[in-house]
C-alpha cells in the first residue's frame, strides 16, 4: 500500500483506521484510543506516525499490538505493477526461441 492508499483510511465516515510507523500499517480500527480516526491530541489515522511515535509517551510495543496490514511500498514501486518483470520474461522468451530457430536451421 502507498501512502496516498493509506490516506483513504483515515478511521473516518465508517472507513477503517490504518497508520504506518516504520514502514509496517497496523489497524487500530477497533481500539477506543482511535475512535473516528483520532488518536488525541492530534494523530490522524491513514498517516505514516513514525516520527510522531518518537515523542509519544508509549513505546513502539504499544502500536506493534495492533493487527498487521501489511508494508508501505513506493510509490514508483506500486505504478510498476510488474510491468519490467514482463518486459524480462519477454525478452528471455524471444532468445529462447531465437535459439531454437538457430538450432533447427
Amino acid at each position: 500500500m502507498t501512502l496516498a492508499e493509506l490516506a483513504h483510511y483515515d478511521g473516518k465516515d465508517g472507513r477503517r483506521a490504518y497508520i504506518a510507523v516504520n514502514g509496517t500499517i497496523y489497524d487500530v480500527t477497533d481500539s477506543h484510543r482511535w475512535e473516528n480516526g483520532l488518536h488525541p491530541p492530534d494523530h490522524q489515522a491513514g498517516q505514516d506516525l513514525t516520527d510522531e511515535l518518537l515523542k509519544a509517551p508509549h513505546v513502539r510495543a504499544v502500536v506493534e499490538r495492533f493487527p498487521v496490514i501489511g508494508r508501505i511500498e513506493e510509490e514508483a514501486q506500486a505504478q510498476d505493477s510488474g510491468g519490467s518483470g514482463k518486459i524480462i520474461i519477454g525478452i528471455i522468451v524471444a532468445v529462447i526461441v531465437a535459439v531454437v530457430i538457430f538450432l533447427l536451421l
